[in-house]
């Protein structure tokens, strides 16, 4: 008797050793502060789903689809697209537009950490809240409702404006001498 699901939420690359392929991912894994490559490739399907869906929609020709209204709020919801967008729209999305709406990406966006890194490190502390309510997930999709309700968990230490470690960072010093 197997346990769990085995099934992937990602797809592989066709061909693992396309070099600019390579460095376009490393680029975005430093950009966003992912973990491994799995968590890019998740994205990059959630999008493609997304096309696949709008791709659908788009071929039945019907003017008055009740399920094309109800995928377009759906993203209207969750920050893929603006709230006058139409869907031929969906298909020029890219990767990034996906990214963005990540918790960990926007913890960092709004200042709450100094680095991307320290904004994935804050989420999975549980130091970061959304609703009142602590999330740990740095791949948590923020809904554009939730994104205003985001702060430091109230019961974290460093909710508190002393907290030393939210203080910016301070500037490098010009203590070399030339020489």
């Amino acid at each position: 008797m197997a346990l769990g699901n085995n099934t992937k939420f990602y797809e592989t690359p066709n061909h693992p050793f396309q070099s600019g392929r390579i460095a376009e991912e490393r680029e975005l894994l430093t950009r966003y502060g992912l973990k491994n490559k799995v968590e890019l490739w998740r994205a990059q399907s959630e999008l493609r789903s997304y096309r696949r869906e709008a791709r659908k929609h788009l071929a039945k020709h019907d003017e008055s689809n009740q399920e094309e209204i109800l995928f377009l709020a759906k993203l209207k919801r969750c920050g893929i697209v603006n709230q006058d967008s139409q869907l031929e729209e969906v298909l020029t999305l890219d990767v990034n537009t996906i990214l963005e709406r990540r918790l960990q990406t926007l913890v960092y966006r709004s200042g709450l950490a100094n680095t991307i890194k320290q904004a994935r490190q804050f989420i999975v502390h549980g130091h970061i809240s959304l609703n009142e309510h602590c999330v740990d997930i740095p791949s948590y999709k923020v809904k554009v409702e939730e994104e205003s309700s985001l702060q430091y968990d109230q019961f974290s230490s460093i909710s508190d404006d002393s907290h030393p470690i939210r203080r910016p960072p301070e500037p490098l010093s010009k203590e070399v001498s030339e020489e």
